[in-house]
């Protein structure tokens, strides 16, 4: 028996959120849950989901490993589908300002944000990049996530978005997780093209974009679609220009003001749409007859004492809606599972059924593996996760706690909080 053979035997939940594509609207309520069941798994992929008794000491004499899930549920494991996880220094200092009242545009008018970790990036090694990296992904596997994005953006040069992406790479050969990247190169406006965008975005399209291409460093590419960063003709120019290159596109929309990011994003194509707090009622229309993911930050939204995405309008409306942390190292320095399922199920109408959707099945869409991860079904890689408790419905209730005891990656524990098994 190859490695990543196991049973996890008589779960009081297993909760599947079976399915092979984004769900949308009401579908997001239904997580297809069965009761005192056993998860199957062959070779890092599962086989069957079953309420019948198994010979547990037939499956060990074959060389599986035996997990008892007696009195907990089970779960896919978590998709974190959108942040900025390779990045130098911090901004301990700004966020402060924040809380003493500075918005967030004006810290960067000042020279602060993503300018000031353009220069701890830029200032760090690679080798200093996949060590703090690594510790990142520690926490992110506590909290239960299996699949994480990343994107660069903390360059917006040639040589430091290289070096983020390179970086990203080596983290998923060293790490359990599986990191799937993005480039980010217009993730701000340098300060040689501070008072001409247009010349950043075409050095992007000319000189990076080629490189990215040819050495297969990102699989997505997006940019920060926003009033004095980046307008909707220069998006458009980049992402189209982009997605003739075969990127997969993404697109930072309607965070702050409303600039039509989500038509925008519509328009081109794109796989996923995120943040959309000033996301215009066209915009959401036009995304649900697209089919973009909707994906949310609300510890973003907390964290800049913002008003929250309208995630109720969005499912009512009909779309695929995605959650995830936005981890980076100025607007959102948070990684926890624990705090976003507390916002979106507390501030932003959200029930715990669609939070659960929007963080398995409906994070691997906006990562264009629906079909691969997001949900327990057979075929699919056995990415799951063993919570201490007999239902998901504590996940809401033990309010900013991790549920989490036990983390399987492609059928291998790499976590069990139960003995200390290191990640």
């Amino acid at each position: 028996m190859k490695k990543g053979s196991m049973i996890i035997y008589n779960a009081s939940e297993v909760v599947t959120c079976s399915g092979f594509k984004g769900k949308a609207g009401a579908q997001m309520q239904d997580l297809k849950i069965v009761n005192h069941a056993s998860v199957v798994v062959e070779d890092g992929v599962i086989t069957k989901i079953t309420t019948e008794n198994l010979d547990l000491q037939e499956y060990a004499s074959k060389g599986f490993v035996i997990v008892d899930a007696t009195n907990k549920c089970v779960l896919p494991g978590f998709v974190d589908s959108h942040t900025h996880l390779v990045f130098g220094g911090y901004r301990e200092e700004e966020y402060n300002w924040r809380l003493s009242g500075v918005a967030y545009m004006d810290i960067m008018a000042k020279g602060g944000g993503i300018i000031n970790s353009v220069k701890g990036t830029m200032a760090a090694t690679k080798e200093e990049l996949i060590h703090v990296g690594i510790k990142r992904l520690n926490s992110m596997t506590g909290f239960g996530v299996t699949t994480v994005e990343g994107k660069s953006g903390y360059g917006l040069d040639l040589d430091t978005e290289i070096k983020q992406l390179e970086v990203m790479k080596e983290l998923n050969k060293l790490h359990s997780l599986d990191i799937i990247t993005t480039f980010l190169g217009p993730h701000a406006r340098p300060a040689a093209y501070k008072d001409n965008p247009d010349a950043f975005i075409d050095f992007m399209i000319e000189e990076v974009l080629p490189i990215v291409d040819e050495r297969g460093l990102a699989e997505f590419a997006d940019i920060f679609c926003e009033a004095n960063i980046f307008s909707i003709d220069q998006s458009r120019k980049f992402l189209l220009a982009a997605k003739k290159r075969g990127f997969k596109i993404k697109i930072h929309a309607d965070e702050i003001v409303q600039l039509g990011g989500a038509e925008l994003a519509a328009e081109v194509g794109a796989v996923s749409a995120d943040h959309l707090l000033q996301a215009s009622d066209e915009g959401i229309m036009a995304m649900k007859e697209a089919g973009v993911v909707a994906t949310l930050l609300p510890c973003t939204a907390f964290s800049l004492k913002e008003n929250y995405a309208r995630a109720r309008k969005m499912i009512d409306s009909g779309l695929v809606v995605a959650l995830s942390t936005d981890f980076n190292p100025g607007s959102c320095f948070c990684e926890s599972i624990p705090l976003l399922i507390a916002l979106a199920t507390n501030q932003m109408g959200m029930t715990i059924e669609e939070t659960i959707t929007a963080l398995t099945i409906n994070g691997a869409a906006a990562l264009d593996r629906a079909d691969q991860i997001g949900s327990i079904d057979i075929g699919k890689k056995a990415d799951l996760v063993v919570h201490e408790f007999p239902s998901y419905k504590f996940l809401p209730y033990h309010i900013g706690v991790s549920t989490v005891e036990k983390v399987i990656k492609n059928g291998v524990m790499i976590l069990n909080k139960e003995n200390n098994l290191p990640y």
